[in-house]
């Protein structure tokens, strides 16, 4: 994993704009520790800060396809699961290797298949190809998005960026927040495409945009469309059994220390059972792969249930690990250090945004920062909600019948931070509107029933949007500490394969993930395999609710704050006595905080 970023412009020449591309690069060192470098051409700037994986010796980047007078150059971020595959294809076809990295099949299947080159790679990436003698631009962002990319025009062309704030460190681009900004940004559809910042876009998933003399374009090479399922339970369930195990014995490889994080859940404990073994088999019996869980100081004393959560984790992460037999630990957090301020700063400059989870940002981010000290990559359950079905709105009336996103019932109004009503965003017709058109986008077979239909309009609105604010958490906060974070559930193949399955399966056994369960049997405790879906824990005790309040009212008192934010709905907030203060009002409280510490860190135009 690493950061990547650059500019190309035809009317300038960016040899004369060393520094610029020299403090792009350096804004995203954090992502890449190990490493930096930087390539000028007339028309061309690229940067890369490198955390390396895979072959440290021969790596570096940005990388070029010769020495001297290059045709190609390429800064790319994330890894390429079938590189070996790949690396002996284009072999077979004349092409020669000087390293064992992944980066340099990147460039030698560029040369060898241009802009369809993303259609041979299997991974997580995010990378960009000049190539000199054609004056030409190539951004390319992996299948479900799992890798960032920004990009944003500046005279003559564009600049690209693994994060905004790299794109501001270019002359041309400022920090701009408009009211559209504000909409995409709490209106919580997270669209792809637009951002919270003016004249800044997301390369789409799946995507590849192209930059020429000509000029911008775009198209998809990969999204999900709808196909018949042919299988039976028995054979779908090897089916995902083996998508499964694929996807996690193919991300295991690493030329540096490797873990997993281990929740407890069917998710994650499923996962580290299949990597477990695998590791067993590659480098013997006694080999024990190290695991990891998030905890709270006094959570089983103060844990009481919510709309996300119905128990305490760490006694079944507990269990996982001992029943799978790996090396397994539990970071244990003292509340009152989520509410400290340079914690919290940490998060929301590395987020780029003042959108964000209050506590459940903070813990994740220390607890990357604790798995660093050990580990340079990490595997991960997320998206297994996604791709089997294991959100309440998959199976609650209420959700299914609702003409809205569904998230937006636990997390709507209750969870955004009130808008002061003088900005007057309408919000509540922008949601109308892209709900519409999410609806449009959503592929159906002719005949399907209308359970059926439904139930694909769900898991298609998760997958290509809900994820994707969950993958870009996860990478902003892993990465702030230079910690890479694999998902083996968005392996392309197992999600377009359960996108098939027919809802009947996907809950055959009357309850959520049905499928991954029954995949699962024997890998896992009883316990685990049907525990009910729980949410990322977060921190229950009264003090920190205390503490929160405190932190809002000191945001409030900030001129631009005030401007932004809705005190009269917040005021009961923060009047209600901690012990007492709900979820969905607690995470208000998060986003005035957050809010603060977003104009102060970022110091944005605000244009509305």
């Amino acid at each position: 994993m690493c950061g990547i970023t650059g500019w190309v412009s035809f009317h300038s020449d960016a040899r004369t704009r060393t520094p610029a591309i020299e403090a792009m690069t350096a804004s995203l060192a954090p992502r890449g520790p190990d490493a930096g470098g930087v390539w000028l051409g007339e028309h061309a700037a690229i940067g890369h800060r490198r955390l390396a994986v895979l072959d440290p010796e021969g790596g570096t980047q940005p990388m070029t396809d010769r020495p001297h007078a290059p045709t190609a150059v390429l800064t790319y971020s994330g890894e390429i699961y079938n590189h070996h595959e790949l690396r002996a294809r284009l072999r077979a076809l004349g092409h020669r290797f000087e390293t064992r990295s992944d980066t340099e099949v990147v460039l030698r299947a560029h040369a060898e298949w241009g802009e369809d080159a993303a259609e041979h790679l299997e991974g997580m990436f995010a990378f960009a190809v000049w190539d000199e003698r054609a004056q030409r631009l190539l951004l390319v962002r992996d299948r479900l998005g799992v890798k960032p990319l920004f990009w944003a025009a500046v005279d003559g062309g564009l600049a690209f960026a693994s994060e905004p704030k790299a794109l501001f460190a270019h002359p041309e681009i400022r920090p701009r927040v408009d009211a559209d900004g504000l909409r995409e940004a709490y209106s919580l559809l997270f669209n792809t495409g637009p951002t919270i910042w003016s004249g800044v876009r997301e390369v789409e998933p799946g995507a590849v945009l192209v930059l020429d003399r000509g000029g911008i374009r775009e198209r998809r090479y990969w999204q999900l469309e709808a196909g018949r399922h042919r299988d039976d339970r028995d054979a779908t369930v090897d089916r995902v059994g083996a998508l499964v195990g694929s996807a996690a014995r193919g991300q295991l490889e690493a030329d540096v220390p490797l873990c997993a994080l281990l929740s407890g859940g069917i998710d994650s404990s499923v996962l580290v059972a299949l990597l477990a073994d695998e590791l067993r088999l590659r480098e013997g019996p006694d080999a024990r792969l190290r695991t990891y869980a998030v905890d709270y100081s006094d959570q089983a004393e103060h844990f009481t249930g919510d709309v996300l959560r119905t128990g305490h984790d760490t006694p079944y992460a507990a269990e996982a690990g001992a029943f799978v037999g790996t090396d397994h630990s539990t970071v244990v957090l003292d509340p009152l250090a989520l509410l400290d301020p340079e914690h919290r700063r940490a998060v929301v400059a590395a987020r780029d945004s003042p959108i964000g989870v209050g506590d459940m940002d903070t813990s994740l981010y220390l607890l990357f920062g604790r798995i660093r000290e050990h580990s340079a990559v990490a595997l991960s359950g997320e998206a297994a909600d996604e791709v089997f079905g294991g959100y309440p709105w998959f199976h609650d009336p209420e959700a299914l019948g609702a003409d809205t996103f569904p998230w937006l019932l636990v997390t709507g109004d209750e969870a955004a931070m009130p808008l002061h009503p003088e900005l007057d965003l309408h919000i509540g017709e922008f949601r109308a509107d892209t709900y519409r058109s999410a609806l449009a986008a959503v592929p159906h077979l002719d005949d399907e029933s209308p359970g059926e239909h439904r139930g694909r309009e769900m898991q298609h609105l998760s997958l290509t949007r809900w994820l994707r604010q969950l993958l870009h958490r996860k990478d902003r906060l892993s990465m702030a500490h230079g910690l890479e974070v694999r998902v083996p559930y968005c392996d392309h193949r197992l999600v377009e394969y359960a996108f098939d399955a027919p809802w009947a399966l996907k809950s055959f056994d009357g309850r959520e993930k049905s499928l991954l369960r029954a995949a699962g049997t024997g890998l896992v405790p009883e316990s685990v395999l049907h525990r009910p879906k729980n949410h990322y824990p977060a921190t229950h005790h009264p003090d920190y609710n205390r503490g929160l309040q405190n932190l809002a009212r000191d945001a409030l008192a900030v001129e631009q704050v005030r401007a932004l934010a809705d005190e009269t709905r917040l005021k009961p907030c923060l009047d209600t006595p901690p012990e007492q203060l709900r979820w969905g009002h607690r995470l208000r409280l998060e986003r005035v905080v957050d809010l603060a510490l977003w104009l102060d860190h970022h110091k944005p135009e605000l244009a509305l």
